[in-house]
Parts: structure tokens; sequence; C-alpha cells
């Protein structure tokens, strides 16, 4: 059994992954930047509570020490809004929606390498969107070529290509960035699959073991394209 992490754990597809992996056996960290809620989903789960904004060095730095031992990190924190057109994005649109899509991944993985590089199992798991495929989204004909969230959309494009950096960075750490499929989450308003879904999918590929793949974009279907 591993010990993992899992950022925005406190609902939604994050809370689904948490509480699905400590059913299995697993030693879950539920990490969250609301403790109440925080302690309450772990709490519900059977998991353990780190106080963690993805956002906040000094909230990352100490989250690692208080874990300690990491096998597999699922990045899953994450958020839709600013939803603005492109044309209209201001710096501080992109800084909000970057800094929580992208730096975020950036700051808890750079942090928590140490434990993982210790792991013989060491896996991460990056939580994007088929919309971050540069592919799919040259592709008027797929179903959400269209959808309008550029700057979320741009900012899972450039949590992709850091997946496959890290992937070439540490051979020793199988890094994957999975899509769980539209997801009917208080953030999508509850529109699509149930959380339970989605969670499915990225336990899967978390817990495939040192034999699976790395620096690939995995959905429930199988490869997503670039």
């Amino acid at each position: 059994m591993a010990v993992i992490l899992v950022t925005g754990a406190s609902r939604g597809i994050g809370y689904e992954t948490a509480r699905t992996l400590v059913a299995a056996g697993h030693t879950v960290w539920l990490g969250a930047r609301d403790p109440e809620r925080g302690r309450h989903a772990a709490k519900e789960v059977g998991g353990h509570f780190v106080h963690l904004d993805v956002t906040d060095d000094s909230l990352i730095e100490t989250a690692a020490h208080t874990v300690g031992e990491l096998d597999i990190l699922i990045n899953n924190a994450g958020v839709l809004e600013p939803n603005v057109a492109l044309a209209d994005a201001t710096t501080e649109h992109l800084q909000a929606i970057f800094d929580t899509n992208v730096f975020g991944p950036v700051r808890v993985t750079n942090a928590f390498l140490p434990a993982l590089s210790r792991s013989d199992s060491a896996a991460v798991v990056n939580v994007t969107s088929s919309i971050g495929s540069l592919a799919k989204s040259a592709d008027v004909n797929d179903e959400f070529s269209a959808y309008p969230q550029d700057l979320y959309r741009a900012s899972k494009a450039a949590l992709n290509m850091f997946t496959v950096q890290y992937a070439k960075a540490h051979p020793g750490v199988r890094v994957n960035c999975v899509d769980p499929g539209l997801t009917g989450t208080d953030m999508m308003g509850g529109f699509g699959q149930p959380p339970a879904v989605a969670a499915a999918t990225i336990v899967k590929v978390a817990t495939l073991g040192p034999e699976g793949p790395t620096g690939q974009f995995l959905g429930a279907d199988g490869v997503v394209p670039w």
C-alpha cells in the first residue's frame, strides 16, 4: 500500500479520489486550503488532513514536513475562473488562474520530489483537461473546440508541458497528466459525470505501479492527443 497526497481534496473530484484510495487500503493525505472543510473531509473518508494551499510556499513547505515520506502525489487542486476571453485578459487574470493551475502543481511537485525520489513506486498525477490538448483545441470538429475557457485551456496546456518535462527530468518517478472527463462538480455547476467516475480514472493511473507509463496524457479511454 502507498502513501498518497491529494491536493484540493475537500470536495469534488479530489474528495472522491481520496475516498476511493482510502477504501483500497492506502494511507491518504487530503490537502485543502480550508482547514475546517479539510478536516471534515479527512474524517469522513478516513484519511489524514494537511493544510495546503498550492499558492502559498510556506504552507507547502510545512505540508512536506508534515507528510514526510510519499509515494504518490496527485495534483488535483485547480480553478476555472476568471472566465474571460483572451482578448480581454489582463495580467491579473492570467496570474490568478496560472498561479493555481500551473505554478501550484510545480510548487507542490518540487517540494515533494525529495520524498518521491526515495520511493520505489513514485508517481505524480497532474489532473488536467482535454481542452488543454493543442490537437483537440485546433480541431474544429472536436466537441469542446469552441468551449469558452481561453485562460483555463491555456493553463492546462502549460501543465501538460510541465508534465512531459518532469517525466524526462525524473525517470525514477512516473509523471502523467490525466483528463478525468467533464465532471459535475461545484466548479462545473453540477454538469457532467459523477465525481466518483472521474476519480476512478485518476486512481487507475496513479496506482499502475513502477511498470506503468510516464510522460503520457491519459484519459478514461486511453491516450489523449497532445
